[in-house]
């Protein structure tokens, strides 16, 4: 099966082994991975602070780039979902709304992609500890994919797993909501991670690399010893 990957930004600037992870757990699926140099940032940024126009030169970008995938696969429900977003911002365009919606039907986040399309719930990981899960707000509440990590971390090997109390709430990060407001971000944070506490974890897993960056540099502050890990980093431990 021919896998296309859109990285994202976050995962191509600060989290490469996440990428890497991604690749190696595909690639011992069965998959042959693509991996487009063409591909730049979704446009999220620009879109989610009102310039729709100006990010649609991005946009078009990132159609023009994944035009020959046949799956697309991406390690954070965030980006994903916006390129689900895409047919709504191109509306009436003759032209670019048939191709957003090509590539939002064949766009999978990483654990949807594992579970629903590739029908695999144990990829034979391992790992010992205790962990809890951070539910990103964008992958569940908007993409909808809310069992798949859960399934998967089920079955990883020699990991306990502990359900995070508030974990139906935003992290703070919220992309330029943490720098536009960031005091009540940074409590919004600070709440997260007393309540990744009360679980006694001493792992912390999520699917999206702007809520583990946010959760990761408050807990790294705090000198908290908790190690912050991508599902796929998990699930490509052996």
């Amino acid at each position: 099966m021919k896998v296309t990957l859109f990285a994202t930004c976050l995962v191509d600037m600060f989290q490469g082994d996440v990428g890497k992870a991604v690749v190696e757990v595909l690639e011992r699926l069965g998959c042959d991975i693509d991996f487009p140099e063409s591909q730049i940032c979704c446009g999220q940024p620009a879109y989610n602070s009102g310039y729709v126009e100006d990010s649609k030169k991005a946009m078009k970008k990132m159609i023009t780039s994944f035009e020959h995938a046949q799956y697309v696969v991406c390690p954070s429900g965030s980006c994903a979902y916006m390129f689900k977003e895409y047919p709504e911002v191109f509306m009436g365009d003759p032209v670019w709304e048939k191709k957003a919606q090509e590539l939002a039907d064949k766009t999978y986040e990483f654990t949807e992609f594992i579970v629903d399309v590739l029908k695999v719930e144990d990829v034979g990981a391992q790992l010992k500890g205790t962990a809890t899960f951070h539910t990103s707000c964008h992958m569940t509440r908007l993409l909808g994919v809310t069992e798949a990590p859960f399934t998967l971390l089920s079955n990883v090997k020699n990991l306990n797993y502990v359900d995070l109390p508030g974990k139906d709430r935003c992290c703070g990060f919220g992309g330029t909501f943490s720098v536009k407001m960031g005091n009540i971000s940074g409590q919004m944070v600070d709440e997260k991670v007393l309540n990744i506490e009360e679980t006694e974890a001493d792992i912390l897993v999520g699917a999206d690399a702007g809520c583990l960056l946010n959760i990761g540099g408050r807990i790294n502050r705090q000198g908290k010893p908790i190690k912050v890990m991508h599902i796929a980093e998990v699930l490509n431990s052996r």
